[in-house]
């Protein structure tokens, strides 16, 4: 029958199974619903509208509370430290990893905030209090008469989590306290977002070279290239025109940063990666956690904090 029909050219019988047995009307093309229109993504897989939203609104909100209310920066940025460090402890913890929550917490929120009035001496002093506190409290956290298990690989992670997130993010602190440290902290924030844009501009339009596919496959040289472009055109202008210094502690600095800043980036894609996770949060929509935005940001502010105090 199946020959007969394709020879006449008309259509074939159905076959039991392709009958429609529910009793309801076949569909037309007009019964079809259209799909969702999707909101437009980037080549990261994120929400690129509410990305771009989100960070213009967090960039126009630091910049007016370091011109107009400079203290404020540090309340604002020791909230951003213990939200970061809240989402990397619970992923931690998630992957059979006990950090000691509580101890790192009000520890990370001592070695950020008491570099405001003890300078690094408060910085080094709470770090080390702080580690301290951890191990011991590790060691006993099941109790006196149960020993431990991966006591060693559980204060060490913690101990990298300290230096990761507060100890790096006090350099903000200990920066913005120099003379004009509200611009310093400004010229640093401006030229991560450069670092940021010229390494996504460049690498949408000619990435090419991935520059490490095993730990970050969408990071290409070209891209990196692009960072180096932004990040010193924005140097020379800032250190330039915000700070009123010699235009080639721009070029250092901007050189200086897109290297850190990659390296941050790269250190928290290794992370994620062997946690098995894509975002260490949800709370701001487009970009993942606090975290997620803070990786680069963290060692630039030391490294901006050395740079500007050795050459200004």
């Amino acid at each position: 029958m199946a020959e007969d029909a394709a020879a006449t050219g008309a259509a074939p019988e159905p076959t039991p199974d392709q009958v429609d047995t529910t009793g309801a009307a076949p569909q037309t093309p007009d019964d079809v619903a259209p799909a969702e229109p999707q909101a437009p993504t980037s080549r990261a897989g994120r929400n690129l509208p509410a990305a771009l939203a989100v960070g213009l609104g967090l960039g126009l909100s630091l910049i007016a509370i370091l011109l107009f209310v400079p203290k404020v920066f540090i309340g604002v940025a020791g909230v951003g430290v213990a939200v970061a460090t809240w989402e990397v402890a619970k992923r931690l913890r998630e992957a059979d990893v006990l950090v000691p929550r509580i101890p790192l917490l009000v520890g990370g929120q001592a070695v950020f905030w008491l570099g405001w009035p003890w300078g690094a001496r408060g910085v080094v002093g709470a770090f080390a209090a702080t580690a301290l506190v951890c191990m011991v409290w590790r060691l006993f956290d099941h109790g006196l008469n149960t020993a431990p298990k991966n006591f060693l690989r559980d204060t060490a992670i913690t101990l990298f989590t300290l230096s990761w997130i507060p100890l790096l993010a006090a350099f903000s602190t200990l920066l913005l306290l120099e003379p004009d440290g509200n611009l310093r902290v400004l010229t640093f924030m401006i030229l991560v977002v450069c670092s940021d844009v010229g390494g996504y501009v460049a690498g949408v339009l000619f990435g090419r070279h991935p520059m490490v596919p095993a730990i970050s496959p969408k990071k290409s040289w070209e891209g990196f290239c692009g960072s180096l472009v932004f990040s010193v055109i924005g140097g020379l202008l800032t250190v330039t025109l915000l700070l009123e210094a010699n235009s080639m502690i721009g070029v250092v600095l901007g050189v200086g940063l897109v290297v850190v800043a990659t390296c941050g980036d790269l250190i928290e894609s290794q992370i994620k990666r062997e946690l098995g996770i894509k975002d260490m949060g949800t709370m701001l929509p487009g970009h993942g956690g606090i975290m997620d935005r803070l990786d680069s940001m963290l060692p630039s502010a030391f490294v901006s904090w050395l740079v500007l105090s050795a050459l200004l």
